[in-house]
């Protein structure tokens, strides 16, 4: 088991408040052959500091880039390219592993060329627990699977493609899909929390919904109707909740 390297990815900007919690959880991962990736976009609140504070905790595989990029996506992607692990993993700079996340992956990963290994997710509303979930990928044309908890060959991303940067929110479901409709890729799912997720950032937006909408409709798994409907809807909830920001 300590022979797979696996390479987990977090994206930040200006995450100082949260990316702490994201560090200590790869530092207490219980399988140790790590190779840790942070990309920042070029953190000016004091993000930067928090990381080298930690570094000597961090795996001993592990790089830091930080510079400009294109959004959350475009970050991803360039850890991606970097990445040296047979799984990849994408731990954002608010969200948290349970500790033994990376061993119970690479216990119940098959060794396919091609596969998603994905699991439960606890998600936190104001930091009080909501719910623990999880959508099983034969659903995936009705509802994303748990994007946090995904851990994802690098062989997938490398022949089968990477986030398209022209969505803001919902790449993740657009790569999802992709490599569900291409039936070369193997989903394994675990019946086991294996991320912690905070309500609040981009997916959770409107933005999320309509773009969800959009790459449902252009595949054919949502009719027009429904499609208009989600699309209204999802821009009067925007307004509406601007207006009572407002007032």
């Amino acid at each position: 088991m300590g022979e797979m390297l696996v390479s987990i990815l977090t994206p930040c900007y200006n995450s100082a408040e949260t990316i702490e919690h994201t560090l200590r959880c790869v530092e207490a991962q219980t399988y140790r052959n790590i190779e840790y990736i942070i990309i920042d976009g070029g953190s000016t609140d004091g993000t930067l500091e928090i990381i080298k504070r930690h570094q000597d905790r961090l795996p001993k595989r592990f790089q830091l880039i930080s510079e400009k990029d294109s959004g959350i996506y475009d970050a991803m992607n360039k850890g991606i390219r970097l990445a040296k692990g047979q799984l990849i993993g994408i731990v954002n700079s608010d969200d948290w592993y349970e500790d033994d996340t990376v061993e119970q992956v690479v216990n119940r990963y098959q060794g396919n060329p091609y596969e998603v290994i994905y699991g439960m997710q606890r998600n936190y509303l104001n930091g009080k627990e909501k719910s623990v979930f999880l959508h099983h990928h034969d659903f995936l044309p009705e509802q994303m699977i748990t994007h946090p908890t995904c851990f994802v060959t690098k062989a997938a991303y490398d022949d089968l493609g990477v986030f398209d940067l022209q969505y803001r929110s919902a790449a993740d479901y657009d790569l999802m899909l992709r490599f569900w409709e291409s039936k070369k890729v193997v989903f394994t799912p675990v019946l086991r929390i294996l991320s912690n997720f905070q309500f609040g950032g981009m997916s959770s937006s409107q933005v999320g919904v309509r773009e969800n909408a959009i790459i449902r409709y252009k595949r054919g798994y949502m009719s027009k109707k429904r499609y208009r409907f989600v699309m209204l809807k999802s821009r009067i909830y925007e307004k509406l909740s601007k207006g009572g920001h407002n007032g």
